[in-house]
């Protein structure tokens, strides 16, 4: 049977357009991810098949502005889009969110931030640039985030450097579990511009497109992991790789400014974690009534005690997807307390209970369900990473959601 759009479009009030993206998009993993995952998987070789899929559909282009040749979807509806395509290829949603993300927080999310008129302007002729390459040429970007220290959490500057040279900067440092690495054509990095004292400051942080093949830049490392491995995460490496001043994907210190700003920026995770949870649920169902490809024959829903775990798992699934839907439709620039409490919440509600409803899952339907021939024992596996993604990880969450809760900001015991 054809799966329902995990959240029906007229029950959450979307529009007629927002829900013919998503239903594209669906297709589209149902059709061609789906049936590709597992090699994905297997091998820990990259989706890129589905990437060519998803720039024929127009879908790596889904929040460039229409002006400039995208689909002009917001927030919400990306992530509405994210969560179907993680229902039938993990690693392919995950990637595509640190692809997306180049152009969400150049786009949309720049847009809401404060700039003179001379640095917007500037920064318009530049996303325009890159908008072209992704929407036109099909150009991949990923997002090279963590460095194994306290920048990826906004504690301290990022530890890869940008020294300012004429024309532009020369680029040193690593970054480590990079997405796509060695399958982007462009590495979106997080990088501290360095003064003429040598300081580095978080509030100079700079946002590059480092071209793959440029001199000077190295994926490191095996890629051989428990889950996700179809995302090829290695480590990057930049030796003084020289990059034009049009590099900039945003301003100097607007990232800075965002990450304080608009903190549902990092929630774009979650949403992979989200159609992980429905896809588990959408096994367990199938399996109970027959209808799972390769699995034994027969019905199992006549069970009792089944339809009790079924009844247990459908709560928790209906309760992270309230949750969620909540969050992301609260994104904005400057939110109240509550609403980026709301959102560290829903960050561990929905890693948490994709992988808690992927254990039910396998408890339910029984040991036949864990081959590797059928999904999910992958959905498990995937599913499990979660809660380590930074900068958001299960730990930090919770530090920050009882802290919220107990100081108002500013407030200090002493």
């Amino acid at each position: 049977m054809d799966a329902a759009p995990i959240y029906d479009p007229a029950t959450y009030g979307l529009t007629a357009q927002q829900a013919a993206l998503i239903a594209s998009a669906q297709q589209l993993a149902a059709d061609k991810f789906a049936p590709r995952a597992a090699r994905y998987d297997r091998e820990a070789s990259f989706p890129t098949e589905n990437y060519r899929d998803l720039h024929a559909a127009g879908l790596l282009a889904i929040c460039i502005p229409q002006s400039h040749g995208g689909l002009g979807a917001d927030y919400r509806t990306y992530a509405l889009a994210a969560a179907e395509i993680a229902r039938h290829c993990g690693a392919t949603a995950l990637t595509w969110n640190m692809h997306v993300c180049s152009t969400l927080w150049a786009g949309p999310l720049a847009d809401d931030l404060q700039m003179d008129d001379a640095t917007r302007a500037e920064h318009e002729r530049r996303r325009a640039i890159h908008f072209r390459r992704i929407a036109v040429d099909g150009a991949i970007y990923a997002q090279p985030f963590s460095e194994g220290n306290a920048s990826a959490v906004g504690a301290i500057a990022f530890g890869t450097a940008a020294r300012p040279v004429d024309g532009g900067w020369i680029i040193s440092g690593k970054k480590i579990f990079a997405s796509l690495s060695g399958n982007a054509d462009y590495y979106g990095v997080l990088c501290t511009e360095v003064t003429p004292e040598g300081t580095a400051q978080r509030r100079n942080t700079l946002y590059l497109a480092v071209p793959a093949a440029a001199p000077g830049v190295r994926v490191s490392g095996e890629w051989d992991p428990l889950g996700m491995r179809g995302t090829v995460s290695r480590t990057l490496e930049f030796a003084d790789v020289f990059v034009e001043h049009d590099a900039a994907i945003m301003p100097r210190g607007v990232y800075f400014q965002a990450a304080s700003r608009w903190p549902h920026m990092f929630l774009t995770l979650a949403p992979t974690y989200l159609g992980l949870a429905q896809a588990a649920f959408d096994f367990t169902v199938r399996y109970l009534r027959g209808e799972v490809p390769g699995a034994p024959p027969g019905k199992r829903r006549g069970s009792a005690v089944k339809q009790l775990a079924v009844a247990d798992m459908q709560i928790k699934l209906e309760q992270v997807k309230a949750l969620w839907f909540q969050a992301v439709s609260e994104a904005r620039v400057d939110p109240t307390p509550e609403q980026r409490l709301r959102a560290y919440a829903a960050q561990f509600a929905t890693m948490e209970t994709a992988n808690d409803l992927a254990r039910l899952a396998i408890r339910t339907c029984g040991g036949h369900s864990m081959f590797r021939s059928l999904p999910l024992e992958r959905i498990y596996r995937d599913s499990r990473c979660g809660s380590l993604m930074a900068p958001w990880t299960a730990e930090i969450c919770l530090e920050r959601i009882g802290r919220g809760a107990l100081y108002q900001e500013g407030e200090t015991d002493d």
